[in-house]
């Protein structure tokens, strides 16, 4: 039976990826390999980043995370460097970052190995 599921993204450059996920993201590796990064932000969460020429290929969003506060989690990362994506097609327009669907909103990032990122508030 399939139990556990976890993204995992490409980096061109492990060490770089690491040093932006802890110091944009708070995030800290839960296990260090050669060519991997383990994290485990939350009880059965987790996600790796491997290292590969093929990072930043992906036009699509790549890992999603949910926040009870969208715009507080937003300033927050803005005050670290992020730029949040702007987006106007069919069926998703943002408005300063945010798009708002059907029971949700939403906002999307790029890491710096290109991979994009979303948080999401339900409503």
């Amino acid at each position: 039976m399939l139990k556990e599921l976890h993204p995992v993204l490409p980096a061109a450059d492990l060490k770089r990826a690491q040093t932006f996920y802890h110091e944009v993201l708070g995030l800290d590796p839960a296990e260090i390999h050669e060519d991997i990064l383990l994290y485990r932000p939350a009880p059965e969460t987790a996600f790796d980043i491997y290292e590969t020429p093929n990072a930043g290929t992906a036009k699509n969003t790549q890992m999603v995370w949910e926040s009870d506060d969208l715009e507080a989690e937003m300033t927050r990362l803005r005050s670290k460097g992020v730029v949040f994506e702007d987006y106007d097609i069919p069926g998703t327009k943002t408005v300063d970052g945010v798009a708002t669907m059907e029971g949700s909103k939403a906002a999307w990032f790029r890491d710096t190995e290109g991979n994009f990122l979303c948080i999401t508030q339900r409503l």
